[in-house]
Protein backbone atom coordinates (compact mmCIF):
# COMPACT_ATOMS: atom_id res chain seq x y z
CA UNK A 1 0.00 0.00 0.00
CA UNK A 2 2.48 2.86 1.27
CA UNK A 3 5.10 1.07 -1.89
CA UNK A 4 2.44 2.46 -4.16
CA UNK A 5 1.74 5.68 -2.73
CA UNK A 6 5.47 6.35 -2.06
CA UNK A 7 6.38 5.24 -5.84
CA UNK A 8 3.44 8.19 -7.13
CA UNK A 9 5.37 10.30 -4.87
CA UNK A 10 8.63 9.45 -6.72
CA UNK A 11 6.94 11.43 -9.81
CA UNK A 12 7.20 14.48 -8.35
CA UNK A 13 10.80 14.49 -6.61
CA UNK A 14 9.84 13.96 -2.95
CA UNK A 15 13.14 13.49 -0.97
CA UNK A 16 13.32 10.13 0.29
CA UNK A 17 10.55 8.46 -1.45
CA UNK A 18 12.64 7.01 -4.29
CA UNK A 19 13.76 4.54 -0.89
CA UNK A 20 10.94 2.31 -1.61
CA UNK A 21 12.20 0.99 -4.49
CA UNK A 22 14.76 -0.75 -3.11
CA UNK A 23 14.05 -4.01 -1.20
CA UNK A 24 16.69 -3.73 0.98
CA UNK A 25 14.99 -0.62 2.49
CA UNK A 26 11.50 -2.23 2.48
CA UNK A 27 12.86 -5.66 4.12
CA UNK A 28 14.53 -4.08 6.82
CA UNK A 29 11.78 -1.73 7.68
CA UNK A 30 8.94 -4.66 7.47
CA UNK A 31 11.06 -6.94 9.99
CA UNK A 32 11.29 -3.71 12.19
CA UNK A 33 7.55 -2.66 12.28
CA UNK A 34 6.84 -6.71 12.87
CA UNK A 35 8.95 -6.98 15.58
CA UNK A 36 7.68 -3.43 17.33
CA UNK A 37 3.74 -4.81 16.35
CA UNK A 38 4.52 -8.52 17.71
CA UNK A 39 5.70 -7.14 21.13
CA UNK A 40 3.70 -3.99 21.42
CA UNK A 41 0.50 -6.22 20.19
CA UNK A 42 1.75 -8.98 22.03
CA UNK A 43 1.33 -7.43 25.72
CA UNK A 44 -1.92 -6.70 25.09
CA UNK A 45 -3.09 -9.78 23.56
CA UNK A 46 -2.18 -11.94 26.24
CA UNK A 47 -3.92 -9.38 28.81
CA UNK A 48 -6.76 -9.92 26.94
CA UNK A 49 -6.58 -13.58 26.58
CA UNK A 50 -6.02 -13.54 30.01
CA UNK A 51 -8.91 -12.15 30.75
CA UNK A 52 -11.02 -14.45 28.41
CA UNK A 53 -9.75 -17.17 29.93
CA UNK A 54 -8.63 -18.07 27.04
CA UNK A 55 -5.65 -20.42 28.80
CA UNK A 56 -4.09 -23.60 28.16
CA UNK A 57 -5.85 -26.84 29.99
CA UNK A 58 -4.35 -29.64 28.21
CA UNK A 59 -1.13 -29.93 28.97
CA UNK A 60 0.11 -33.11 30.58
CA UNK A 61 2.23 -31.93 33.97
CA UNK A 62 4.02 -35.40 34.06
CA UNK A 63 6.28 -34.97 30.81
CA UNK A 64 7.69 -32.32 32.91
CA UNK A 65 10.31 -33.74 35.66
CA UNK A 66 11.02 -29.92 36.50
CA UNK A 67 7.57 -29.17 37.38
CA UNK A 68 6.97 -26.46 35.66
CA UNK A 69 3.15 -25.55 35.69
CA UNK A 70 1.85 -24.51 31.77
CA UNK A 71 -1.76 -25.22 33.14
CA UNK A 72 -3.13 -21.28 32.46
CA UNK A 73 -1.09 -20.15 30.06
CA UNK A 74 -2.95 -18.13 27.21
CA UNK A 75 -2.82 -19.75 23.89
CA UNK A 76 -4.04 -19.23 20.27
CA UNK A 77 -1.05 -16.67 20.68
CA UNK A 78 -0.63 -17.53 16.78
CA UNK A 79 -2.86 -14.37 16.10
CA UNK A 80 0.25 -12.58 17.16
CA UNK A 81 2.54 -13.55 14.65
CA UNK A 82 0.17 -13.40 11.98
CA UNK A 83 -1.15 -10.10 13.23
CA UNK A 84 2.03 -8.75 13.25
CA UNK A 85 3.01 -10.63 9.77
CA UNK A 86 0.68 -9.55 7.71
CA UNK A 87 0.59 -5.52 8.96
CA UNK A 88 3.87 -4.82 7.35
CA UNK A 89 3.82 -7.00 4.51
CA UNK A 90 0.42 -4.81 3.24
CA UNK A 91 1.91 -1.78 3.81
CA UNK A 92 5.46 -2.17 2.49
CA UNK A 93 4.78 -5.07 -0.54
CA UNK A 94 3.83 -4.86 -3.55
CA UNK A 95 0.63 -6.41 -3.69
CA UNK A 96 0.11 -6.71 -7.32
CA UNK A 97 3.02 -9.48 -7.12
CA UNK A 98 1.46 -13.09 -7.29
CA UNK A 99 3.91 -14.56 -5.31
CA UNK A 100 3.07 -12.11 -2.29
CA UNK A 101 -0.72 -13.15 -2.51
CA UNK A 102 0.19 -16.29 -2.77
CA UNK A 103 1.75 -15.89 0.66
CA UNK A 104 -1.03 -13.83 2.09
CA UNK A 105 -3.75 -16.27 1.46
CA UNK A 106 -1.35 -19.43 2.81
CA UNK A 107 -1.06 -17.08 5.56
CA UNK A 108 -4.93 -16.25 6.78
CA UNK A 109 -6.14 -19.67 5.44
CA UNK A 110 -3.73 -22.17 7.87
CA UNK A 111 -4.17 -19.52 10.07
CA UNK A 112 -8.02 -20.16 10.13
CA UNK A 113 -7.47 -23.71 10.47
CA UNK A 114 -5.28 -23.89 13.51
CA UNK A 115 -7.27 -21.19 15.18
CA UNK A 116 -10.59 -24.12 14.52
CA UNK A 117 -8.27 -26.24 16.11
CA UNK A 118 -7.76 -24.35 19.21
CA UNK A 119 -10.90 -23.35 18.99
CA UNK A 120 -12.60 -26.19 19.50
CA UNK A 121 -9.43 -27.26 22.32
CA UNK A 122 -10.64 -24.52 24.75
CA UNK A 123 -13.98 -23.59 24.27
CA UNK A 124 -15.73 -27.20 23.98
CA UNK A 125 -13.07 -28.41 25.84
CA UNK A 126 -12.03 -31.59 23.40
CA UNK A 127 -8.75 -32.52 23.84
CA UNK A 128 -8.44 -33.43 20.12
CA UNK A 129 -9.24 -30.59 18.50
CA UNK A 130 -10.19 -30.30 15.18
CA UNK A 131 -10.39 -34.00 13.36
CA UNK A 132 -7.03 -34.73 11.79
CA UNK A 133 -9.55 -35.33 8.28
CA UNK A 134 -10.59 -31.90 8.29
CA UNK A 135 -7.04 -30.40 9.20
CA UNK A 136 -5.69 -32.95 6.24
CA UNK A 137 -8.27 -32.02 3.93
CA UNK A 138 -7.42 -28.07 4.73
CA UNK A 139 -3.78 -28.47 4.21
CA UNK A 140 -4.52 -30.40 0.64
CA UNK A 141 -6.65 -27.45 -0.35
CA UNK A 142 -4.10 -25.06 0.10
CA UNK A 143 -1.60 -27.22 -1.59
CA UNK A 144 -3.78 -27.38 -4.45
CA UNK A 145 -4.27 -23.82 -4.27
CA UNK A 146 -0.64 -22.80 -4.64
CA UNK A 147 0.19 -25.94 -6.96
CA UNK A 148 -2.60 -24.76 -9.29
CA UNK A 149 -1.91 -20.96 -8.97
CA UNK A 150 1.84 -21.58 -9.98
CA UNK A 151 0.61 -23.96 -13.30
CA UNK A 152 -1.90 -21.24 -14.33
CA UNK A 153 -0.51 -17.73 -13.68
CA UNK A 154 1.48 -16.33 -16.33
CA UNK A 155 3.54 -14.58 -14.21
CA UNK A 156 4.81 -17.35 -12.41
CA UNK A 157 8.38 -17.51 -15.07
CA UNK A 158 11.93 -18.30 -14.74
CA UNK A 159 15.05 -17.72 -16.19
CA UNK A 160 17.08 -21.24 -16.22
CA UNK A 161 20.81 -21.04 -15.12
CA UNK A 162 22.84 -22.56 -17.99
CA UNK A 163 26.78 -23.25 -18.40
CA UNK A 164 28.56 -21.82 -21.06
CA UNK A 165 32.46 -22.56 -21.88
CA UNK A 166 34.10 -18.94 -22.64
CA UNK A 167 36.61 -18.04 -25.64
CA UNK A 168 39.94 -20.21 -24.47
CA UNK A 169 36.84 -23.31 -23.59
CA UNK A 170 38.86 -23.76 -19.83
CA UNK A 171 36.00 -21.86 -17.85
CA UNK A 172 32.38 -22.56 -17.35
CA UNK A 173 30.29 -19.23 -17.26
CA UNK A 174 26.86 -19.16 -16.04
CA UNK A 175 24.30 -17.50 -17.96
CA UNK A 176 20.54 -17.31 -18.00
CA UNK A 177 18.17 -17.60 -20.66
CA UNK A 178 17.04 -14.58 -21.98
CA UNK A 179 13.61 -14.81 -21.99
CA UNK A 180 11.66 -16.27 -18.63
CA UNK A 181 9.53 -18.79 -19.04
CA UNK A 182 7.46 -21.26 -17.29
CA UNK A 183 9.72 -23.81 -15.93
CA UNK A 184 9.04 -27.82 -14.13
CA UNK A 185 12.86 -27.78 -12.91
CA UNK A 186 13.41 -27.37 -9.37
CA UNK A 187 17.06 -26.81 -7.24
CA UNK A 188 18.70 -30.06 -5.94
CA UNK A 189 21.18 -30.18 -3.23
CA UNK A 190 24.48 -31.25 -3.63
CA UNK A 191 24.19 -32.64 -7.48
CA UNK A 192 26.59 -30.37 -9.35
CA UNK A 193 24.64 -28.46 -12.23
CA UNK A 194 21.72 -30.06 -12.33
CA UNK A 195 18.22 -29.11 -11.73
CA UNK A 196 15.30 -31.36 -11.50
CA UNK A 197 12.86 -31.47 -13.92
CA UNK A 198 9.48 -33.06 -13.32
CA UNK A 199 8.40 -33.40 -16.87
CA UNK A 200 11.33 -35.16 -17.17
CA UNK A 201 10.28 -37.98 -14.30
CA UNK A 202 7.08 -38.35 -16.12
CA UNK A 203 8.61 -38.67 -19.35
CA UNK A 204 6.65 -42.16 -20.03
CA UNK A 205 3.99 -40.18 -20.61
CA UNK A 206 5.03 -39.51 -23.96
CA UNK A 207 3.24 -36.54 -25.74
CA UNK A 208 1.45 -35.33 -22.39
CA UNK A 209 4.72 -35.48 -19.80
CA UNK A 210 4.75 -31.95 -19.52
CA UNK A 211 0.66 -31.99 -18.55
CA UNK A 212 1.71 -34.87 -16.16
CA UNK A 213 4.58 -33.12 -14.92
CA UNK A 214 2.65 -30.07 -13.76
CA UNK A 215 0.25 -32.23 -12.31
CA UNK A 216 3.23 -34.43 -10.50
CA UNK A 217 4.07 -30.51 -9.09
CA UNK A 218 0.98 -30.01 -8.03
CA UNK A 219 0.83 -33.33 -6.34
CA UNK A 220 4.51 -32.52 -4.50
CA UNK A 221 3.30 -29.19 -3.89
CA UNK A 222 -0.22 -30.68 -1.82
CA UNK A 223 2.34 -32.90 -0.14
CA UNK A 224 5.36 -30.64 0.69
CA UNK A 225 2.71 -28.33 2.79
CA UNK A 226 1.17 -30.83 4.35
CA UNK A 227 4.42 -32.06 5.65
CA UNK A 228 6.07 -28.99 6.50
CA UNK A 229 3.15 -27.89 8.61
CA UNK A 230 2.43 -31.11 10.37
CA UNK A 231 6.11 -30.93 11.45
CA UNK A 232 6.14 -27.57 12.76
CA UNK A 233 2.99 -28.32 15.07
CA UNK A 234 4.57 -31.19 15.97
CA UNK A 235 7.94 -29.27 16.90
CA UNK A 236 5.97 -26.78 18.86
CA UNK A 237 5.92 -28.66 22.17
CA UNK A 238 8.70 -26.49 24.35
CA UNK A 239 8.58 -22.82 25.01
CA UNK A 240 10.73 -20.70 21.97
CA UNK A 241 11.09 -24.14 20.08
CA UNK A 242 9.06 -23.44 17.03
CA UNK A 243 9.21 -19.72 17.17
CA UNK A 244 12.95 -19.97 17.02
CA UNK A 245 13.60 -22.64 14.84
CA UNK A 246 10.96 -21.20 12.13
CA UNK A 247 12.47 -17.65 12.70
CA UNK A 248 16.49 -19.16 11.42
CA UNK A 249 14.07 -21.16 8.60
CA UNK A 250 13.32 -17.85 7.54
CA UNK A 251 16.31 -15.92 7.97
CA UNK A 252 17.71 -18.77 5.63
CA UNK A 253 14.66 -18.46 3.04
CA UNK A 254 14.87 -14.89 2.74
CA UNK A 255 18.54 -14.89 1.65
CA UNK A 256 17.48 -17.96 -0.77
CA UNK A 257 14.37 -15.44 -1.99
CA UNK A 258 17.20 -12.80 -2.16
CA UNK A 259 19.48 -14.40 -3.91
CA UNK A 260 16.63 -15.91 -6.61
CA UNK A 261 15.90 -12.54 -7.26
CA UNK A 262 19.12 -10.92 -8.13
CA UNK A 263 20.12 -11.98 -11.51
CA UNK A 264 23.65 -11.82 -10.80
CA UNK A 265 23.65 -13.82 -7.35
CA UNK A 266 21.64 -16.61 -9.38
CA UNK A 267 24.48 -16.81 -11.96
CA UNK A 268 27.40 -16.68 -9.38
CA UNK A 269 25.49 -19.28 -7.18
CA UNK A 270 24.12 -21.37 -10.16
CA UNK A 271 20.52 -21.29 -9.64
CA UNK A 272 17.58 -20.22 -11.87
CA UNK A 273 16.58 -16.39 -11.80
CA UNK A 274 13.08 -15.89 -10.39
CA UNK A 275 11.63 -12.60 -11.16
CA UNK A 276 9.43 -11.37 -8.96
CA UNK A 277 10.58 -13.34 -5.89
CA UNK A 278 12.20 -10.54 -4.24
CA UNK A 279 8.75 -9.69 -2.94
CA UNK A 280 9.45 -12.52 -0.63
CA UNK A 281 11.94 -10.87 1.02
CA UNK A 282 9.97 -8.48 2.21
CA UNK A 283 7.64 -11.29 3.47
CA UNK A 284 10.11 -13.69 5.34
CA UNK A 285 11.95 -10.06 6.94
CA UNK A 286 8.66 -9.62 8.34
CA UNK A 287 8.08 -12.88 8.98
CA UNK A 288 11.39 -13.26 10.96
CA UNK A 289 10.64 -10.05 12.99
CA UNK A 290 7.05 -11.15 13.86
CA UNK A 291 8.48 -14.50 15.40
CA UNK A 292 11.78 -12.83 17.09
CA UNK A 293 8.94 -10.29 19.10
CA UNK A 294 6.58 -13.59 19.47
CA UNK A 295 9.77 -15.20 21.17
CA UNK A 296 9.96 -12.43 23.74
CA UNK A 297 6.34 -13.65 25.08
CA UNK A 298 7.15 -17.57 24.60
CA UNK A 299 10.44 -17.63 25.69
CA UNK A 300 10.80 -19.55 28.86
CA UNK A 301 9.02 -19.21 31.05
CA UNK A 302 6.49 -19.21 28.59
CA UNK A 303 3.76 -15.94 29.09
CA UNK A 304 1.29 -17.18 26.02
CA UNK A 305 1.46 -20.44 23.39
CA UNK A 306 1.35 -19.91 19.44
CA UNK A 307 -1.23 -23.22 19.46
CA UNK A 308 -1.87 -24.74 15.91
CA UNK A 309 -3.08 -21.13 15.27
CA UNK A 310 0.28 -20.44 15.11
CA UNK A 311 2.34 -23.48 14.39
CA UNK A 312 0.24 -24.87 11.16
CA UNK A 313 0.45 -21.23 9.90
CA UNK A 314 4.21 -21.40 9.98
CA UNK A 315 4.62 -24.46 8.50
CA UNK A 316 2.21 -23.58 5.53
CA UNK A 317 4.83 -20.66 4.82
CA UNK A 318 8.01 -22.16 5.38
CA UNK A 319 6.60 -24.65 2.82
CA UNK A 320 5.30 -22.61 0.08
CA UNK A 321 8.17 -20.38 0.33
CA UNK A 322 10.35 -22.54 -0.60
CA UNK A 323 8.11 -23.88 -3.44
CA UNK A 324 7.73 -20.71 -5.04
CA UNK A 325 11.86 -19.98 -5.25
CA UNK A 326 11.54 -23.30 -6.39
CA UNK A 327 13.93 -25.00 -3.19
CA UNK A 328 11.19 -27.29 -1.94
CA UNK A 329 13.38 -30.24 -2.32
CA UNK A 330 15.92 -28.19 0.17
CA UNK A 331 13.39 -28.19 2.63
CA UNK A 332 14.64 -31.76 4.25
CA UNK A 333 17.70 -30.69 5.16
CA UNK A 334 16.62 -26.86 5.95
CA UNK A 335 13.23 -28.06 8.27
CA UNK A 336 15.48 -30.96 8.90
CA UNK A 337 14.25 -30.43 12.77
CA UNK A 338 10.99 -30.94 11.66
CA UNK A 339 11.79 -33.84 9.78
CA UNK A 340 12.78 -35.30 12.57
CA UNK A 341 9.80 -34.88 14.70
CA UNK A 342 7.32 -36.21 12.67
CA UNK A 343 9.91 -39.41 11.76
CA UNK A 344 10.24 -39.76 15.46
CA UNK A 345 6.27 -39.99 15.84
CA UNK A 346 5.82 -42.32 12.75
CA UNK A 347 8.67 -44.73 13.98
CA UNK A 348 7.19 -44.59 17.31
CA UNK A 349 3.60 -46.43 16.26
CA UNK A 350 4.97 -48.14 13.57
CA UNK A 351 7.12 -49.99 16.11
CA UNK A 352 4.42 -50.03 18.60
CA UNK A 353 2.06 -51.85 16.44
CA UNK A 354 4.69 -54.61 15.19
CA UNK A 355 5.25 -55.30 18.81
CA UNK A 356 1.29 -55.58 19.45
CA UNK A 357 1.07 -58.20 17.03
CA UNK A 358 3.84 -60.21 18.58
CA UNK A 359 1.64 -59.67 21.88
CA UNK A 360 5.00 -56.98 23.00
CA UNK A 361 4.21 -53.93 24.59
CA UNK A 362 7.27 -51.97 23.27
CA UNK A 363 8.38 -48.24 22.04
CA UNK A 364 10.93 -47.26 20.16
CA UNK A 365 11.51 -43.73 22.23
CA UNK A 366 10.69 -42.57 25.47
CA UNK A 367 8.39 -40.20 24.43
CA UNK A 368 7.43 -38.54 21.07
CA UNK A 369 7.62 -36.23 19.21
CA UNK A 370 11.19 -36.51 19.79
CA UNK A 371 11.97 -33.18 21.81
CA UNK A 372 10.18 -35.02 24.79
CA UNK A 373 12.23 -38.02 25.22
CA UNK A 374 15.22 -35.47 26.66
CA UNK A 375 13.09 -34.99 29.47
CA UNK A 376 11.44 -37.48 30.33
CA UNK A 377 12.64 -39.36 33.39
CA UNK A 378 13.41 -43.28 33.48
CA UNK A 379 11.25 -43.90 36.51
CA UNK A 380 7.99 -41.79 34.90
CA UNK A 381 8.31 -44.83 32.44
CA UNK A 382 5.84 -47.72 31.98
CA UNK A 383 7.57 -50.65 33.54
CA UNK A 384 5.66 -53.21 31.63
CA UNK A 385 6.90 -51.48 28.47
CA UNK A 386 10.19 -52.36 26.51
CA UNK A 387 12.10 -49.37 25.39
CA UNK A 388 14.31 -49.62 21.99
CA UNK A 389 16.65 -46.18 23.26
CA UNK A 390 15.84 -45.52 26.73
CA UNK A 391 18.74 -42.64 26.54
CA UNK A 392 19.03 -40.23 27.95
CA UNK A 393 18.40 -41.25 31.50
CA UNK A 394 18.94 -37.99 33.30
CA UNK A 395 16.03 -35.40 31.88
CA UNK A 396 17.76 -32.68 30.40
CA UNK A 397 15.79 -28.82 30.66
CA UNK A 398 13.44 -27.75 28.62
CA UNK A 399 14.75 -24.87 27.87
CA UNK A 400 18.40 -26.55 27.38
CA UNK A 401 16.88 -28.39 24.93
CA UNK A 402 15.10 -25.56 23.17
CA UNK A 403 18.48 -23.72 22.33
CA UNK A 404 20.18 -27.27 21.23
CA UNK A 405 17.12 -27.19 18.51
CA UNK A 406 17.56 -23.79 17.70
CA UNK A 407 21.79 -24.79 17.55
CA UNK A 408 20.91 -27.81 14.96
CA UNK A 409 18.81 -25.68 13.21
CA UNK A 410 21.06 -23.05 12.64
CA UNK A 411 23.78 -25.38 11.47
CA UNK A 412 21.49 -27.48 9.01
CA UNK A 413 20.41 -23.13 7.51
CA UNK A 414 24.34 -22.77 7.27
CA UNK A 415 24.47 -26.05 4.86
CA UNK A 416 21.42 -24.95 3.09
CA UNK A 417 22.71 -22.37 1.82
CA UNK A 418 26.15 -23.72 1.14
CA UNK A 419 24.74 -26.33 -0.67
CA UNK A 420 24.27 -24.06 -3.17
CA UNK A 421 28.15 -23.34 -3.97
CA UNK A 422 29.23 -27.18 -4.00
CA UNK A 423 27.03 -28.93 -6.39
Amino acid sequence: MLYYIFRWLDQFGISGSHLWGYISFRSILAMILALIISAWFGERFIKYLKKKQITEVQRDAQIDPFGVKKIGVPSMGGIIIIVALLIPVVLLGRLRNIYLLLMIITTVWLGFLGGMDDFIKIFRHDKEGLKGKYKIIGQVTIGLIVGLVLWASPDVKANLNLEVANQNGKEIVIKHEAKAEKTLKTTIPFIKNHNLDYSEIMSFCGKYKTAAGWILFVIMTIFVVTAVSNGANLNDGMDGMCAGNSAIIGVALGILAYVSSHIEYAAYLNIMYIPGSEELVVFFMAFIGALIGFLWYNAYPAQVFMGDTGSLTIGGIIAVGAIIIHKELLLPILCGIFFMESLSVIMQVYYFKIGKRRGIKQRMFKRTPIHDSFRTQDDQLDPECKYLIKTPHNPVHESKITIRFWIVTIILAALTIITLKIR
